[in-house]
């Protein structure tokens, strides 16, 4: 059967961030740098306003906590996972408080093309969701960038986050990463997701993020969000619009 009408789409959300870059310390003329690390192990913990996937809302327009982290090899290779809170579906009737998402894949670039890419998996799991039709989702993706922009589709293996007979469902991310100096930055994304045989389900989302690296692990937000989403299909059960456009803040630390 369909989703209920106010069961959003969800999704590891530290989109709001977009790409953020560290600044490094200086070295003296004379230093030898060190080499790269052969891999690296990161944490991090982050708390967003408004935890948005896609453009909706899945905290019923509330704050999240969320934790996480990433393994990435020299090679390209690399492990991840993050958890964090959720509220809808619980308001479509399950029990499941929390997304975990389990995600690897291989990254690089095309020679001296400057054109590099990205391959992936991507596992979203809902503990105990107690709902008729399970929301666990698997998406393999694939993503171009070159320069400041990029490109990524994902395409859903299995029914899309609790659409029935949505197999095959996909979203395309269009996205740039402007680079402003002292660590700012401003990243424009428009989207577009299309659930299969649940067209009244699909929709266009954007956002405006602009972000700033304070250093030291430490990085902040705010982002302009919002989709074209059919209101009576996307919100809670006391009918607030989940898509609407809304300013979302967050701040995120990695160690």
């Amino acid at each position: 059967m369909p989703a209920p009408s106010f069961a959003p789409l969800c999704r590891r959300g530290l989109f709001v961030f977009g790409t953020l870059t560290s600044a490094g310390a200086a070295l003296a003329q004379d230093a030898v740098p060190a080499p790269a690390p052969e891999s690296k192990l990161v944490f991090n913990l982050g708390l967003t306003s408004d935890y948005r996937y896609r453009g909706i809302a899945q905290t019923r327009l509330k704050p999240a906590l969320s934790v996480g982290a990433d393994y990435s090899h020299a090679s390209g290779l690399y492990l991840g996972t993050w958890l964090t809170q959720i509220r809808w579906i619980k308001d479509a009737g399950g029990r499941a408080p929390l997304e975990w998402d389990v995600y690897g894949g291989y990254r690089g670039v095309f020679g001296d093309s400057g054109l590099g890419y990205d391959v992936g998996l991507l596992r979203y799991q809902y503990p105990n969701s107690a709902l008729a039709v399970s929301p666990n989702t698997t998406e393999i993706y694939g993503a171009l960038s070159y320069r400041v922009f990029s490109a990524k589709y994902s395409h859903a293996l299995t029914n899309l986050f609790g659409f029935d007979d949505s197999r095959g469902s996909g979203y395309l991310d269009l996205s740039a990463n402007f680079d402003l100096g002292d660590g700012w930055s401003v990243v424009p994304h428009l989207g577009r997701q299309w659930v299969r045989r649940q067209g009244a389900y699909s929709y266009t989302d954007y956002a405006i993020a602009l972000n700033k690296d304070f250093g030291k692990g430490l990085s902040a937000s705010a982002a302009v969000i919002g989709s074209n989403a059919d209101r009576a299909l996307y919100q809670t059960p006391c009918g607030r619009f989940t898509g609407r456009t809304a300013l979302v803040l967050g701040v995120r630390y990695q160690f």
